[in-house]
Parts: structure tokens; sequence; C-alpha cells
């Protein structure tokens, strides 16, 4: 009965509910006008065919428009009406503006350290390509004088968190997609209200929809009466409205602007492992100590002032980390990079793309979904054809039936290219990990799914050379020990969801 209460009171059913209410007051208008049922049915009828016809004429991927083309011809009454809800992104001049305005003081506050990009070059001209990409269009630079360290698992990484926050002076600033209560965000919470009565700077950005489940309502009040300056971003109401497909999927920390992390852990008790949903939750993080910070400020920032405009410049929070960068001299560059759905360029995906045509000995993938286009598959397809080990890393135990039925559709095509599978036994891999050749490597929050490439906010960390690449390749080998390879043997024996169901599904893979 608690479980079915806890269900019924829950806002994303409450939603759902009125949701269901509008649409039926809708159908109860049409009824009024019966008389008029087929001029109604005709202009509905057209308003789809004008639909198909713009996502026709509209550049981008053909796999995402031939989805939402099929639901509209199938359902062609309402299917016009569903894309202008649910698939149109529609950005206001206000959000625009200051979408202008945070761009603006991006690139205003950090260097374009061309010094560092040239000696990159003179080093490796593929990589600083890559470097130079992400630059150009994600206004990040390319940095030295960086540690990074890499976490295979969620409760160190928490852990050593909680050892850097204690230390905050000046500000901290956090960004999640799932901010959940229980053991691992209480412990934080608890540091963070203490710093607030030492003076400290607390910020919070959690995304409303990906928290709903695990939060009470009006969450972000409950921080701001506490101290904590607090954004709940797509901020659930009960109306329908596209800006609920445009999430905010990152995940980062900033102390003081000297430390930072990111990677696939989020701030619930399932990623620490204190709670078992899906068999062993194994996730990845990464921890940066040095200049490389100073980008995940600014994109913290960049987020923050999206949603409430506070900050005309920048560089006040560089202030307390000038002339302390030669402390954290070490090997390697690092690169740290963001990805937004409010442009045409899906940089989460063009620096896979860019790691896979790069690689000439091995690539190594850990993602909790496969779901990917027809240029993805081709460039993994291609690379394992060329001699390159390829080796793929899925959940052994799903989160969601139908997406685990959809990235296995994927086995066996790629299997009888080369492309080596596993599925990780011990339970949910939730990491976002690329590796190539001993010498790249990325780890941020960005899957390999439709979501991700081109609907989510996300943010990773380019590594070129660095110490952290071989405790990741380290992490990947252990893993596959630990993980079933798929064959295609394997595949016949799950030919109705492989072979089947996940096609079907494929269809309207990059709505789900």
């Amino acid at each position: 009965m608690k479980k079915i209460l806890h269900f019924v009171l829950n806002r994303v059913f409450i939603t759902a509910l009125i949701v269901l209410i509008q649409v039926g007051f809708f159908l109860l208008e049409l009824f009024k006008w019966g008389n008029h049922y087929v001029e109604i049915a005709v202009a509905l009828k057209l308003l789809s065919v004008g639909v198909v016809v713009y996502l026709i004429w509209k550049p981008g991927n053909p796999a995402v428009k031939l989805a939402w083309i099929v639901p509209i011809m199938l359902f062609p009454l309402f299917g016009g009406i569903l894309y202008l809800a649910f698939g149109h992104v529609i950005i206001s001049r206000k959000l625009r503006s200051q979408m202008q305005n945070t761009e603006e003081l991006m690139k205003k506050s950090l260097p374009d350290n061309e010094i560092v990009m040239q000696k990159v070059k003179e080093q490796n001209i593929a990589v600083s390509n890559q470097m130079r990409y992400l630059k150009d269009f994600s206004c990040t630079p390319v940095w030295e004088n960086t540690n990074t360290v890499y976490y295979p698992d969620g409760l160190p990484y928490w852990r050593q968190m909680l050892e850097d926050l204690e230390q905050a002076e000046h500000f901290i600033f956090l960004e999640y997609f799932i901010l959940g209560e229980g053991t691992m965000w209480d412990e934080i919470l608890q540091i963070l209200e203490r710093k607030v009565k030492e003076g400290v700077e607390v910020r919070l950005i959690y995304d409303d929809v990906g928290s709903v489940f695990v939060l009470p309502k009006h969450y972000d009040q409950m921080m701001e009466k506490k101290g904590i300056k607090c954004v709940a971003f797509n901020k659930l109401i009960p109306f329908m409205t596209i800006i609920l497909n445009n999430r905010d999927h990152r995940k980062i920390v900033v102390i003081d602007g000297k430390i930072g992390y990111t990677g696939g852990i989020n701030l619930a008790d399932e990623y620490i492992n204190y709670k078992t949903v899906h068999g062993h939750w194994k996730d990845a993080g990464i921890r940066l100590e040095g200049e490389a910070v100073w980008s995940l400020t600014t994109m913290f920032l960049q987020m923050w002032n999206m949603s409430r405009d506070t900050d005309k410049d920048y560089a006040v929070y560089r202030r307390f980390f000038e002339g302390q960068s030669k402390i954290y001299e070490e090997k390697g560059f690092v690169q740290p990079y963001g990805d937004t759905p409010f442009d045409d360029e899906t940089v989460g995906e063009n620096v896979y793309l860019n790691m896979i045509s790069y690689a000439k000995k091995y690539l190594y993938v850990f993602t909790p979904y496969l779901i990917t286009d027809n240029e993805m598959n081709t460039a993994l397809k291609l690379a394992a054809k060329r001699g390159v080990d390829v080796r793929i890393v899925t959940p052994g135990i799903p989160d969601k039936k139908l997406i685990y039925w959809l990235t296995q559709s994927s086995y066996q095509n790629l299997i009888e290219a080369g492309v080596k599978i596993y599925q990780y036994s011990d339970g949910f891999i939730h990491s976002k990990c690329v590796l190539c050749d001993d010498e790249i490597a990325t780890v941020g929050t960005i899957n390999f799914d439709y979501r991700s490439f081109y609907h989510h906010f996300e943010c990773g960390v380019f590594l070129y050379q660095t110490e952290s690449i071989s405790v990741l390749k380290q992490d990947m080998e252990d893993t596959f020990s630990v993980s079933e390879e798929i064959t295609l043997e394997w595949c016949q024996k799950k030919f109705m969801k492989t072979n089947v169901i996940g096609p079907i599904l494929k269809l309207f893979s990059p709505l789900l």
C-alpha cells in the first residue's frame, strides 16, 4: 500500500495524469465541433504533412528525422501536434539571449592556449586536430599542469570528494543529473551546510526530471533556506513542453577552482553500491587538480547563468587559483569539454568518431547503452575491419528492458564485422569511457545513444598521454575478464529480442 501511495503521489504520475486530462479535454472540444470533423481532420493531417516536409527539408541526422516521420505518418491526426510538443526545439528569445551572453562570457574568460596546442602538434598532429576541433566547437582550450586521477568505482570517488569538500575555503559548485536522498548525498550535504556557515559560497544545479523520483518537491527551495544557492534545471511542470527532452545530464564538481570532478557518477546511493538495484553498479569518474579545472568552472557558470543570470565576470572565480599552476606539473594534456543540444554540432558523438578513426591498434569502450546511428556503426565496423581490436562493454543486468533489447539488437551486425562485445556479468556498467592506443582517452557523461548525442547537455574530459590513461586501461582489461563475451550463437539464441523486437524498436530509437 505504501509503494502504491508513493507512486500515485509521485510528481511524474501526477504530471502524466494532468497531461492525459488535457488530451481528454482536447478530444471533448473536438466532439463539440463534431459537425466540422472533416475540416478538423483535414487541418490536423495537413499539419502532419507540413511537419514531415519540414523534417525532410531541415538539416540533421536522417535516422532522427525518420524516427519522427514514421509515427507522424502512422498517426496523422495527432502526429504533427506530438512533434510540436515534444520534438521541435523552440528556444525563446530570452533564453537565446542568455545563451549568447553566457557564450560570450565563456569565450572571454578562457585563454586560447596556442602555445600548449603547438606542443601537442609537434608531438602528434592528429591529436592536435582533435583538440583544435574541441577548442573551436566547444570553446574549451587544452591545458597542461593538471593532475588527473581515474576512479573505476563510485565509492573511492565519493570518499575523495568528501575530503576535498572539507578543505574548501572560497566556493563549491555542484551540477548533477541525479541527486538522491541517502547516505551519499546526505554526507555531502552536511559538509555543504557547514561550509555555508564558514562563509563559503555554495551553488547547486540538479536536473529536476532526472531527480524526480528521488527528491521531494521544491527541493531547490529547501536548499535555498539552508543558504545553498540552488537551481532545479528542467523544472517538471504539468504541461507538455519540449524542454523536458533537453536535460542537464552533466556531472561537475568544482572546489575553489583548484579541484574538479566529472564522469558518470551521480549523487545517489546506487552509484556507490550502498543500494543494490541492478547488481553491482560499475561507474567511472575522474578528478582534476590544476589548470584544466578552470574549464569546468566556466562550464558550470555558463549553465548557472542560463538559468539564473547573476555573473557578469567569470574571472572573479579564477583569482583563487592564480599563481599556483606550477604546483600541478604533470606529464600529458587535459581538455574538458561540453556539448549542448541547442546547436547543430554533435560534439560528444564527433569526439568518439574522431577517436575511432584515429585508432591503429585498439579501441576500448565502456557504455551503458549502445543505440547508435549508421555513421557510428559504420565507423566501429570499419575500425574492426582494418585490424583494430575494437571492444565494447555493455551491462549484463539492464536498468530499462526496452533499451536493453535495443542495445542487444546492435550486437550481431557489429560482431559479424569483427567488433568484440562484452556484457558486464556482475551487474550494470554506467561508465562512459573510450580508450585508444595507450595515448588518448575520454571520460565523461556521454552515452553511446541518441539522447546523449542529440538531446542532453553533456560533458567529458579528453586526455592525451596522462598517467591516468594507464589506470583506465587496467580497469578495462580487468572488466573484460569478468564479463561475458557475446557470440553469434548467443545472438541466435536471443533471436526474438535481437532480430525481431530490437529492429522494430530501432525505428523509434531516437525518441526513447
